[in-house]
């Protein structure tokens, strides 16, 4: 992949690469594409998608984003049983022009300025409206350094979530 190639994502729509180094987005695109077509009612994606959020939130808190206020308050409460912190972060429907692209639909990213911002607009591209979506952006607290290990960061907080919404049912 090189900087001005188009590729088209499995949804159809358009991506100019203007950063070779973020080609994770590219794949988490299509798999959202993909929980879609299954028929799912809700979708939570966990990737340490931008350095951003790092720098907005620290190295023990993530950066939520989603268009769903239940979403959020679900997986947030189980956050809080889990002890894991997350941080909900705009979804502005300006942010979109900066990931606009003159031959494509979108770029890839959007700029230095609301990296994280960014990018949540640009991965909602590939969710179906009808599903409620939410990404974690986990880039701070994934690696512990002093043990130089990953930390599992997400999953207490998902299974806490999967476990309430089981028995909701």
């Amino acid at each position: 992949m090189r900087p001005g190639d188009i590729v088209t994502s499995s949804n159809g729509k358009t991506i100019e690469v203007n950063n070779t180094d973020t080609e994770g987005r590219l794949t988490l695109a299509d798999a959202l594409v993909y929980a879609c077509n299954q028929g799912v009612e809700k979708i939570v994606d966990l990737a340490t998608l931008t350095g951003a959020c790092v720098v907005a939130l620290g190295p023990s808190i993530v950066g939520i984003f989603t268009p769903s206020d239940e979403l959020a308050k679900e997986v947030v409460e189980a956050s809080e049983v889990s002890g894991e912190k997350l941080w909900r972060m705009p979804l502005e429907d300006s942010y979109w022009e900066s990931i606009k692209s003159g031959v494509a639909d979108m770029v890839n990213t959007g700029g230095r300025q609301g990296g994280a911002i960014t990018a949540a607009p640009f991965l909602k591209q590939f969710v179906n409206e009808k599903v409620q979506w939410m990404h974690i952006d986990l880039s701070s607290p994934v690696w512990n350094k002093k043990k130089c290990s990953a930390t599992g960061f997400g999953v207490a907080t998902l299974v806490e979530w999967v476990l309430k919404n089981a028995s909701q049912k």
